[in-house]
């Protein structure tokens, strides 16, 4: 049987926090194969919400928004477009590539998802936030298919 709500949520972050998304099995982690980790994940994240707030990002535009300092951002960004999933003009604009389109929706849907359940469930929302950030890297696809259909009928359904 389906878990309620609270029942979801107290077991997920129970396994959160007994975890870290890099120390799963690669079976739990459909990015794996294209060397995408946790941090990939939430570079790219935050290169698609810059792009759609700022229309345009910069390294420096990431590194504020992420809190990280610029070398940091340097490092991820030369990894992600070894990866293909970024590029840079050559006026240092950086821009998604389909494969990082796609993968940044993927976990911004993620994001967004758990953050609302979560604050829906009376978490501040401060704290939902931040474990969605931590749930969105861990789950596995389709385990949040399943749940965000179960969510969505039992809507339908009120």
């Amino acid at each position: 049987s389906l878990f309620s709500r609270k029942d979801f949520i107290a077991v997920s972050l129970q396994s959160v926090s007994r975890r870290r998304a890099g120390a799963l099995p690669d079976n739990m982690r459909e990015n794996r194969n294209m060397k995408l980790h946790a941090s990939g994940e939430d570079y790219l994240e935050t290169i698609l919400v810059l792009q759609k707030k700022l229309g345009i990002v910069r390294s420096v535009d990431v590194a504020r928004h992420m809190g990280v300092s610029k070398p940091s951002v340097c490092v991820a960004v030369n990894t992600l477009k070894d990866g293909g999933f970024l590029t840079m003009d050559e006026d240092h604009f950086l821009h998604l590539t389909d494969a990082g389109r796609k993968a940044a929706e993927k976990i911004y849907e993620r994001h967004c998802f758990f953050t609302e359940q979560l604050i829906a469930a009376g978490v501040d929302p401060k704290i939902a936030e931040a474990d969605a950030c931590k749930i969105e890297h861990v789950i596995s696809n389709e385990s949040f298919c399943k749940l965000k259909k179960s969510i969505n009928n039992k809507d339908k359904a009120r």
